[in-house]
């Protein structure tokens, strides 16, 4: 008989056990943490970094990277927000003017990635410092405030007993990861990310691909940027700032490669949730927030360094 054999196991799964243990032993030391009202404030919580993520995975899997995520939340809240005042319009132009400010982010990191054929990390890293300087600018650096109850619902309501940022991301991972899998343009963003050369050889239009990938990224940053707006109840030009970090972080902790062509939108929401559990038991356990960072840092390298030795090996 022939030898067989043992396949091994996917990395998501040891990822999703790792965080069942980290959830049990947080329950051990402080029994309140699987409450429901905690569970649901946590899944509130990473409700936009876990969108974040979910965009930036589309960039990730082309072997790019997008460090304007934070700054473009700031501008596609504060953008939201001037058009949510009270009896100004329907609580559908600041949702849609946020996205599209979002999407026009996007737009132009990629068209200038693939046209300039500028590195994605110097060409995200100027939109970081010019979206954050627009922010600032369309505020007049003061927080934009007196939303409308409409608009104060997309962050702060609930629909069916659940919270609406929550079913929003949930809707944002399942519609994308079923693009990924079962769309031929979510198909050719792996291809494009496994061997470029491979993929335009086969006629792949490999500019057209990475630039819808940055459009969607950025127009999930400005959807993020809508949610915490009307979170906060304010366009806060100084908000985002790190969330970048956080979103890539989830994704590449959860298992994507950062040079592309592998991963998906479950291992950027694993990486969210993993990532919130973790910031949710420190602070139940009164860990200090410069502790945090340190502790967020050490993840961040350790998981860089592990996707490293997967390619190496």
């Amino acid at each position: 008989m022939p030898a067989t054999t043992k396949k091994p196991w996917p990395a998501q799964l040891g990822l999703a056990l790792a965080l069942v243990a980290l959830m049990g032993a947080l329950s051990l030391e402080r029994p309140n943490f699987l409450t429901v009202a905690n569970l649901v404030n946590l899944v509130r919580q990473i409700s936009i970094n876990g969108i974040l993520a979910v965009g930036v995975t589309f960039v990730l899997l082309t072997g790019g990277v997008d460090l304007s995520l934070g700054s473009v939340v700031a501008l596609t809240g504060v953008i939201a927000a001037s058009f949510a005042h009270p009896g100004q319009a329907t609580v559908l132009a600041p949702l849609a003017m946020g996205i599209l400010a979002g999407a026009c982010c996007g737009a132009a990191n990629g068209l200038v990635v693939t046209r300039g054929r500028v590195a994605p990390f110097i060409v995200t890293l100027g939109t970081m410092t010019s979206a954050r300087g627009l922010a600032l600018l369309i505020s007049h650096g003061r927080p934009v405030s007196n939303l409308g109850p409409a608009f104060a619902r997309i962050g702060g309501g609930d629909f069916a007993g659940v919270p609406v940022p929550i079913v929003i991301f949930f809707l944002v991972a399942l519609t994308a990861h079923v693009f990924l899998k079962n769309m031929r343009l979510g198909r050719r963003i792996y291809a494009v990310g496994g061997n470029e050369n491979a993929a335009r050889a086969s006629g792949v239009h490999v500019g057209a691909v990475k630039t819808i990938a940055y459009v969607v990224s950025g127009s999930l940053a400005g959807l993020a940027g809508v949610v915490l707006a009307s979170r906060i109840t304010t366009g806060q030009p100084n908000a985002g700032i790190g969330y970048e970090l956080d979103a890539i972080a989830a994704v590449v902790i959860g298992g994507t490669s950062l040079n592309g062509g592998v991963g998906g939108v479950g291992c950027a929401v694993l990486g969210a949730l993993l990532i919130g559990v973790i910031n949710n038991g420190l602070d139940l356990l009164n860990v200090s927030s410069y502790y945090q960072q340190v502790i967020k840092g050490l993840i961040i390298v350790g998981a860089v360094w592990l996707d490293r030795s997967k390619d190496r090996s």
